[in-house]
């Protein structure tokens, strides 16, 4: 990691907890100048609170932003006017057990983990050309697994939870990688890559799954029985590492994709994986992101 980043401009999404908050954490203390637009204030209030405990003299401030409605969405990257350094994507859901929708009537892990992100770059283009930022979007190893099918990308004729989410996670990965190609065609000056935290217990393992469930579900319970005995599950501080180091390290690239690399990729040390099979075809790419656009409203 670039251990100073002072006089630089970091925007971290989903930082109140889990991933999001150790690595806001990290860049505080290494100087950077945060905002960290969240959906609930007391949580980013109890946040702010972590950060500055942990890096006296951060300079850090609170945003408003639900990924899950567009015009929330606008509304943040209008409160922005000065160039952007670094842009996390990191904020999501997981796995609700029933479909739900965001407020655009988009299926809920599509439309949140990469439409909502999707919108949001956009929206702050010119201010990450301006600062020639690193833009880093959070995936997953199930994105290996994961198949965009067009005619049904927002699971209305079938729904899986897991399926959901790797599909959204998938279409993350493929954002990133589209992102870098255009930067350099364009010559936006955008290094965007993306980075995956491996098996890290976060607070997502309890509130995706718990979504319209009656029972709650036992996911989290297991994650965090392997934290404890450490198998094949890691803490925060280490699911930080592989996005931290896209973000911040000059030795990291644009259009690759960073995870740890232990057994499995569930755990270990960030290192550049190679693209997902899954990922590969620029043509999808491609037609995903006009279909983002489409659906974001939003014309990069």
């Amino acid at each position: 990691m670039n251990n100073d980043l002072s006089g630089r401009l970091a925007v971290v999404t989903g930082a109140s907890s889990g991933v999001g908050l150790g690595l806001a954490t990290r860049l505080a203390a290494a100087g950077a100048e945060l905002v960290l637009p969240v959906r609930d204030p007391a949580k980013g209030e109890a946040a702010l609170d972590r950060i500055r405990a942990e890096a006296p003299g951060a300079k850090v401030t609170l945003g408003r932003l639900d990924l899950a409605s567009l015009d929330s969405v606008a509304e943040f990257a209008a409160t922005l006017d000065r160039p952007i350094d670094i842009l996390v994507n990191n904020a999501g859901v997981m796995a609700p057990a029933v479909r739900h929708t965001t407020k655009d009537g988009l299926e809920l892990q599509f439309g949140t983990n990469h439409i909502g992100h999707f919108a949001l770059t956009g929206r702050l283009l010119p201010l990450l050309t301006a600062g020639r930022a690193r833009v880093t979007t959070m995936t997953s190893a199930s994105a290996k697994r994961a198949r965009l099918d067009f005619d049904d990308l927002q699971s209305e004729l079938k729904y899986s939870a897991v399926r959901a989410y790797g599909v959204s996670k998938l279409a993350n990965l493929l954002f990133a990688l589209e992102l870098d190609r255009r930067s350099r065609a364009a010559d936006w000056g955008i290094v965007s890559n993306a980075a995956h935290p491996g098996t890290t217990l976060t607070g997502l393992y309890a509130a995706g799954p718990n979504m319209g469930r009656e029972r709650p579900s036992p996911l989290e319970g297991i994650m965090t029985r392997l934290n404890k005995w450490g198998v094949l599950v890691q803490g925060v501080d280490k699911g930080a590492l592989p996005a931290l180091y896209a973000a911040t390290d000059p030795a990291a690239e644009g259009g690759r994709l960073y995870g740890p690399d232990g057994f499995g990729e569930f755990t270990g040390d960030p290192t550049a994986l190679k693209i997902y099979r899954s990922a590969q075809d620029p043509i999808a790419a491609a037609r995903l992101w006009d279909v983002s656009q489409s659906l974001a409203g939003v014309k990069y």
